[in-house]
């Protein structure tokens, strides 16, 4: 008798950026239960040290892993510089063996070294992912003739996470960030926050048509249907009831309001605590 399918996949963002990401798996792939995890309450997670992001990311696991999620994909890239490899390599073989926990930076890496032309790539993304260099080691193990050049942008994710991703100020901010990148001749640039995926229409204004953006709620869905074709023991778990549960470490009118709107539709979240 085949297995009862009743897993779920767990998507965790630092707020609610992530929540793009979601609209764009479900789309792909609507056949699956989801749960996704903001966690509101500390957001931004991108100027906070090493140890703390991966003590919160290691909460928002074991929370995720509760809910029955065989698979949880961090729709975090600062999470996924700062806390996956540890994740993976020693708490998981530890408390959670079997079960799987993926990141967003490396699909994003994989993507850009086909898109470049010149081998000079930028990045933005938060302070921490930045400082980790993560992005600069995945894209350079693929190619080593790539060069990257990255511009932390700190203001990016308060803003998104206040609803300001329309407003002059963000259009200002956005040149001041991306106008280096622009002099350094790059011919793709990586949007290394699951935040900045909802600022591509203004970053693709001030950037032109010749600079190809990488936006991982455009190729995670892709790599996620490869990555489950590859993994059938975790795939042949899965429920095939298909729903979306919302939680979020503090239940603000924004959670609602702006994460409906990125994801598509009315969502509502139940508030939970990470011990």
């Amino acid at each position: 008798m085949p297995p009862k399918k009743t897993k779920s996949i767990g998507v965790f963002d630092s707020g609610f950026g992530g929540v793009s990401i979601l609209r764009s798996i479900v789309k792909a792939l609507p056949q699956y239960n989801y749960l996704y995890l903001g966690d509101t309450a500390r957001t931004p997670y991108g100027t906070r040290s090493e140890e703390v992001i991966y003590k919160f990311t290691r909460q928002a696991v074991d929370f995720l892993f509760s809910k029955n999620c065989d698979l949880i994909i961090l729709a975090c890239n600062t999470a996924s510089s700062e806390a996956l490899r540890k994740i993976q390599q020693h708490y998981l073989p530890k408390h959670y063996p079997g079960k799987k926990v993926i990141g967003v930076l490396i699909p994003a890496a994989e993507t850009a070294v086909t898109k470049t032309s010149n081998k000079r790539v930028g990045v933005i993304a938060t302070t921490s992912t930045v400082h980790s260099h993560s992005f600069v080691r995945e894209l350079t193990k693929i190619d080593s003739a790539i060069q990257v050049f990255q511009k932390a942008c700190p203001l990016l994710v308060p803003l998104v996470e206040a609803g300001e991703y329309r407003s002059p100020a963000t259009r200002l901010i956005l040149e001041n960030y991306l106008n280096p990148l622009q002099k350094k001749n790059i011919d793709t640039l990586i949007l290394g926050c699951t935040h900045y995926g909802i600022l591509e229409s203004q970053i693709r204004k001030i950037v032109g048509p010749a600079i190809s953006i990488i936006s991982e709620a455009k190729i995670v869905p892709q790599k996620l249907k490869h990555y489950l074709q590859n993994h059938p023991e975790i795939e042949t778990q899965l429920s095939h009831k298909p729903s979306v549960i919302f939680y979020s470490t503090d239940l603000t009118n924004n959670f609602s309001v702006l994460g409906s709107q990125y994801f598509g539709k009315k969502i509502q979240a139940r508030k939970v605590t990470l011990p």
